[in-house]
């Protein structure tokens, strides 16, 4: 399947983005734009090479070596998005091989991502331009704020980053945002998803472990795991916040199934999505990394997420989840708008089948995990690539076009470290960043890579 992927992008879109598979070219409406900052290869790369595909993996490290650069590209990209597939890919990849070329394109990176940092509170904002520096946020977002997941979710990569590199920079950029959160008022012990970067101030009060807050809880998490568990502060943010979550937003349905519902002013919305489905290998590997009086009540959670999102999947006629679902006396785990029944490649539910997998060896992740990529064969598959669907509930959905730079740094990735053995990045030496790229954990994994003395020396004036 990575093949099939990774061949047709080669054929009909190398360099640019992503592949529109339909249309056999590259997709302009990708979420970095027409530039060619090739984001399949970026992303994808890592997957390629932990599946022994050498030559493959050669062309796109050639690719890079050559073409990569953010230079002159005067774009309004993603702060978060080119982080978590950027950032996040090129360090996995100096871990994997120590080849310097990775780490100087992801200090490449992250250096044209730090104007968006130049803001009152030092919470970042959510674009920044590239040629100029100049940052702002969507005009969308609750009164000009910054989004929760979005500048929750830059800890693991910057704090790498200043340690392969010596650079304390990025490190002080991401505490900065930790010591922030930590010192506000927090409703109910919850996070709002919106924050202004000038007032300090929370925007509207919606609460989501789904799209807009999702993996700032992550990395919390998982912030404390990378760090040799020496990060307690992380840790205990983690725990106060994700009670909070059980207490007031994990709901149980009429027929017994476990989700966490999105909530607005104090109000559920009997509604989750495909993004939170994460969420289920989240509560069972912050179960399985500490005892604690959280413990069991964490795992039971998680595994009762998971489930649900199975669900969503075997509910639907194609046996792939939609978006979003909801639970109401007419429906439970299915979608009910029209814009909510599409599939687009999302990787949430399989990455929690493969850390139930590796936590419990209960076959049943094995079987699930199986059954979806059934559907994505029979479904998602073109001649020219992998496309997501419109519509999980048609027996014939329409496609949409778009094969996802995620679909081979995710999606594959996990459904295939989930028929690995477990040695094969085991749970122990690596966390996954919230793009599916593996960082190896501080202390106990030889690929570190920490910056000699020497190096931290050089690396002190930015």
């Amino acid at each position: 399947m990575a093949l099939h992927a990774w061949q047709n992008y080669k054929l009909y879109a190398w360099g640019q983005n992503e592949l529109k598979p339909l249309s056999k070219r590259a997709h302009s409406g990708s979420i970095f734009g027409s530039y060619d900052l090739g984001a399949t290869i970026v992303d994808g790369l890592d997957t390629l090479y932990i599946m022994g595909l050498k030559d493959e993996y050669e062309e796109g490290r050639d690719w890079i070596k050559r073409k990569f650069s953010l230079d002159n590209i005067s774009a309004d990209l993603s702060v978060f998005e080119t982080n978590i597939r950027f950032v996040g890919g090129l360090l996995t990849l100096y871990a994997f091989t120590g080849d310097p070329l990775y780490k100087e394109r992801a200090q490449h990176v992250a250096d044209k991502l730090l104007p968006a940092f130049r803001t009152p509170t030092g919470i970042p904002y959510a674009l920044v331009n590239l040629k100029t520096g100049h940052s702002k946020n969507y005009g969308w977002a609750s009164g000009g704020s910054s989004i929760l997941s979005e500048f929750g979710t830059l800890h693991l990569e910057f704090s790498y980053l200043s340690d392969i590199t010596g650079n304390p920079t990025y490190r002080e950029r991401v505490q900065n945002i930790r010591q922030f959160l930590k010192d506000i008022e927090k409703p109910n012990g919850l996070y709002p998803n919106y924050l202004n970067p000038k007032t300090g101030k929370w925007g509207q009060l919606h609460m989501s472990l789904g799209a807009l807050g999702d993996s700032y809880y992550e990395y919390l998490l998982k912030s404390w795991i990378q760090s040799g568990q020496s990060d307690e502060e992380a840790r205990t943010m983690f725990d106060e916040a994700m009670l909070a979550i059980s207490k007031k937003m994990v709901q149980k349905s009429a027929e017994g199934l476990t989700y966490v519902s999105d909530m607005k002013f104090d109000k559920l919305e009997y509604k989750m999505d495909h993004l939170a489905c994460f969420s289920g290998g989240l509560f069972a590997l912050g179960a399985a990394t500490r005892e604690n009086e959280n413990t069991e009540k964490f795992m039971s959670i998680g595994k009762g997420i998971t489930n649900t999102c199975h669900e969503s999947y075997i509910r639907s006629d194609t046996g792939l989840g939609p978006e979003a679902f909801r639970f109401t006396e007419a429906a439970e785990a299915r979608a009910l708008k029209s814009n909510e029944k599409y599939y687009i490649l999302r990787p949430e539910t399989f990455e929690s089948y493969f850390i139930m997998w590796r936590l419990t060896h209960e076959q049943k992740y094995r079987d699930w995990g199986w059954e979806a990529v059934q559907a994505l064969e029979k479904y998602c598959r073109t001649p020219n690539g992998y496309s997501g669907v419109r519509n999980v509930y048609q027996k014939d959905p329409q496609k949409d076009d778009v094969q996802q730079s995620f679909f081979l740094a995710e999606t594959l990735k996990y459904l295939y470290l989930l028929f690995s053995d477990d040695s094969l990045l085991p749970l122990d030496k690596w966390v996954f960043n919230t793009e599916a790229h593996p960082i190896p954990i501080k202390n106990s994994n030889d690929l570190y890579r920490m910056a000699s003395s020497s190096e931290n020396n050089n690396q002190n004036v930015v």
